[in-house]
Parts: C-alpha cells; structure tokens; sequence
C-alpha cells in the first residue's frame, strides 16, 4: 500500500467500532429491550427479509401463505419474543435468523395443527410483492431451502454493498464515472475496453484504470462494513467473506 492510500483502522479502534454494529448492539441487549437494540435488529430485518421469504418459499409454501409466514415471523421477532434466546455464541445473524425461522414455522404447526393465514403484518414495510416476481424469476436450481437461503443471504450482502458504492458516487456528483468504473467490477468480463471508456470520459487511460482499482478496493471495504453488522466478532468476518463468496458463486 502507498502512503498517499488511506490506512486501515488500528486493531484497537476497530475493536472499538465493532461494539456499535448492528448485531453486537442487538447481542449486547441480550434480555433488556433497548431503543437501540430495536433499531438494530428493525434494520437489520429490512435488508436481509428476502432470503427468508425465499426460503419459505422453497420448502413448499405458496405465495401468500409464505408472504404471511415471513410477516409474522418479522413481527414475532420484532416484537422480541425471541431476543431471550439471543447470546454472544449464536454467532452470526444469519444464523440466528434461519434458526429462529424454522423454530417459529414449527411452533405454528405445533400449535395449529396446519398453518393458516393469519394476515399477521410486520413493523417493517416488505415489498412483497417484489418478493413474489423475484422467486418467481430465480434460476431453476436444485438447492435445498437452505442453501436457498444462504445463496440469497449473500446476494442481499453484495447487493448493499454495491448501492452503497452508488451512494458514494451520486453523493459526489459522479455517477457517470460509477457507471463507467462499474463495468470493470462485474463478476464477468466486460465488453467494453478501457482505452474507449477513457476517450468517453476525456481522461487518460491509466487514469481509468486506477480509478477502477480504488473502486473496487472501496468495494471490498463496504463489504467487510456490511458483513460486520451481522457477526458479533472480528474474527468471524474474513470467515463470513470465505462463505458469502463461496455461496454465491455455487
């Protein structure tokens, strides 16, 4: 690394940072309700909803009865009935999430005999329908619902991680250089070259290129930032990375 590239975070700050993600602060609650730990937890069930949805949907459950199903989960959760069982060794969120699912769908049948609808709502605003053109559009695969899961779990990741880096850029006035940077970020190899995006954007050719680098290292950096917010350790990020990258590449 140059001197002029911004340094990583000493070992100490980011341990003191670490304290204040997303999950740390809802493990942190443990037992005791907090305004924070509800906001926590409420955003991070914004986000990653999807891959529940998804997995309902997969283990055989129509539309709507899926579209209740992930509702009333959300609002269960939400509602903290499960933050008692929440502890520092349930490790990640994702986890914790999928667990508590499959927890919260067998105590309905338990209970009921048969899933109902029960049109329960959650606290959060879920696009369902969205929901509903998204499954329907998914490749046809044969993962079981969990890995289902995991697969839309780290798409939803990557997915906030790049319109984070969008953020960025409109933020600057930029985001023609976005959409230009971006095509060199796809998984795939892109069509365009760098010597005519360059001409297109009036800049010297090594000019591009190194902006692309710096995007895609910006790129990385907001990845780890999203996957933090659904550890509850340091360490566990480079793993969680290792199996968001494994997973959505199957």
């Amino acid at each position: 690394m140059s001197p002029g590239e911004p340094q990583g975070p000493h070992p100490e700050n980011a341990r003191r940072q670490f304290t204040t993600t997303h999950w740390s602060v809802v493990l942190a609650a443990g037992r005791v309700s907090s305004p924070e730990a509800s906001a926590a937890l409420e955003r991070l069930c914004q986000t990653y909803w999807y891959p529940l949805y998804a997995y309902v949907r997969r283990r055989g459950y129509r539309q709507h009865d899926a579209e209740d199903l992930t509702q009333g989960f959300l609002a269960h959760l939400l509602a903290h009935s499960f933050l008692g069982r929440v502890a520092p060794e349930k490790g990640k969120f994702r986890s914790f999430l999928l667990a508590s699912l499959q927890h919260f769908i067998s105590d309905q049948i338990d209970r009921v005999g048969a899933l109902k609808r029960g049109g329960g709502q959650s606290s959060i605003s879920l696009n369902l329908e969205d929901a509903a053109t998204r499954y329907d559009g998914e490749p046809v695969d044969n993962l079981s619902p969990d890995k289902l899961f995991d697969r839309r779990w780290a798409m939803a990741l990557l997915a906030r991680a790049q319109a984070r880096l969008q953020e960025e850029y409109i933020a600057e006035g930029k985001l023609e250089l976005y959409q230009a940077v971006r095509q060199f970020n796809a998984a795939g190899p892109s069509e365009a070259t760098y010597s005519d995006v360059a001409a297109q954007l009036g800049m010297p050719e090594n000019t591009l290129k190194s902006l692309v680098h710096r995007s895609r290292r910006r790129y990385r950096q907001l990845l780890r930032e999203e996957i933090g917010q659904t550890v509850s350790t340091l360490a566990e990020v480079d793993e969680e990375i290792r199996y968001l990258l494994q997973v959505a590449s199957a």
